[in-house]
């Protein structure tokens, strides 16, 4: 019988080259595998690549590039030397924990692919299987870790973190509580990396380069996406153009010569919440729709076949994820652990139906949200289920056919709702 703990704790190895070359039309680009001699506790020395692809089964190899450049039309893509993950050095491995694989550095990736949006501001992503599971900005780093992590403490089990200020203790403290599998931020202040040991698996990675990612905003990469018969579909990368209030479109929509708007507008607050909800949009598997207040995400719902259905989704998650910190606030357990205790006539139900009255009084904390949809709304379904459950703003692509049916929507509602367009969409798939 197989083994699953042991093949979970085994470096794959690979058969990949040290060198891998590409040619587009006479430009070529050079790319060095990345390998990192690591120093053993018995003292001697490992060189190790990736621990392993997607699964254990899959050997994976990380590529920098090394020399030659990119144009193609009007776009230059990133030089040599600005390297960020796939720069990452021994030196930089603060704790290795176990060595990482695939996963823990696209999990880094993405949360950088969101933060370079956010890095004026104290921002801390969890991230789980490549989409993010809790963002947040605070007035501190600790505050934004707190909130992030309080929106889906359930999905932060086993999360990468990335931070756009250094590590102070205070955050430290916090990360150390919890089981995590990635902390990475541009720096560590003196006492952080001691607290961080206390998780002997922890990977604690440095890249310094998150100090420059606003250079990052505009540079765009070679997106390649492998086919099963070996064909290779080739796109740039997407950029966000959506950073500030006058990037924001009016909802106006005109149906069989009737012309509709949205009457009410967003007030400032609901407007910085577009803004961060639609950078945060920009790094989460489509379809998805997700909910924001006050520089948090309240629910994500990620990577679904229909609108409407992920947004029910959302909000299902939303009122699971409320009881669990309300129940960890009350009673220090999770919720699921209160309910096998009551199962097992250890605790009174009475403490569950409290949770559970809060939580249904409270509708999870979703009222005052922004309803935040990375595509049009295709009938005003999906905006009725944000409308129900009190989001006071909603913004979307824009661009159906029927968006007079969401204005409708909006204007209809008690009190009534704003809504923007971008004006584009922001797919990831």
């Amino acid at each position: 019988m197989t083994d699953l703990k042991k093949i979970y704790s085994t470096l794959a190895g690979d058969a990949f080259p040290m060198e891998m070359t590409l040619s587009f039309d006479g430009q070529t680009l050079v790319y060095r595998k990345k390998t990192w001699k690591i120093p053993m506790a018995d003292g001697t020395v490992e060189e190790r690549g990736l621990r392993y692809g997607e699964n254990p089964d899959q050997e994976a190899a990380l590529y920098e590039l090394v020399n030659g450049n990119l144009i193609l039309g009007d776009c230059r893509f990133i030089e040599p030397g600005n390297g960020l993950v796939s720069a990452i050095t021994v030196e930089d491995m603060l704790q290795v924990g176990k060595h990482p694989g695939k996963i823990n550095l696209t999990d880094v990736d993405n949360g950088l692919n969101i933060l370079k949006y956010l890095i004026d501001k104290p921002a801390a992503i969890i991230l789980k299987h490549n989409n993010p599971c809790g963002a947040a900005i605070g007035s501190s780093l600790a505050e934004a870790y707190n909130r992030a992590n309080r929106c889906d403490r359930i999905a932060a089990f086993g999360g990468a973190v990335v931070t756009s200020r250094p590590l102070d203790k205070e955050t430290a403290e916090l990360m150390a509580a919890n089981f995590l599998e990635v902390v990475c931020a541009p720096e560590f202040e003196e006492g952080t990396l001691a607290i961080l040991a206390r998780r002997k698996n922890l990977r604690v990675i440095r890249i310094a380069g998150i100090n420059r990612l606003a250079d990052f905003e505009q540079h765009r990469f070679v997106d390649f996406k492998s086919l099963i018969d070996g064909g290779i579909i080739v796109q740039r990368s997407a950029i966000n153009t959506i950073r500030a209030a006058t990037d924001l479109q009016p909802a106006t929509a005109t149906y069989k010569g009737v012309a509709y708007a949205c009457e009410r507008q967003p007030t400032p607050r609901e407007i910085e919440d577009m803004l961060f909800g639609w950078a945060i949009e920009h790094g989460i598997t489509s379809n998805s729709v997700i909910y924001v207040k006050d520089g948090c995400t309240t629910a994500i719902g990620a990577g679904e076949q229909d609108r409407v259905g992920v947004a029910e989704i959302a909000i299902h998650k939303a009122y699971v994820k409320y009881a669990d910190i309300t129940c960890f606030d009350t009673h220090g357990i999770p919720y699921a652990d209160l309910a096998l205790e009551i199962s097992r006539g250890q605790r009174d139900s009475a403490d569950k139906e409290a949770i559970d009255a809060k939580v249904l009084a409270e509708r999870a904390g979703l009222p005052g949200s922004v309803m935040i949809s990375d595509a049009f709304f295709p009938f005003r379904d999906a905006a009725d289920v944000g409308i129900r459950e009190g989001v006071t703003a909603i913004l979307q692509a824009g661009g159906s056919i029927r968006d007079f049916e969401s204005i409708t929507a909006c204007n209809e509602a008690e009190p009534q709702v704003a809504m923007m367009f971008t004006g584009q969409r922001s797919f990831k798939h």
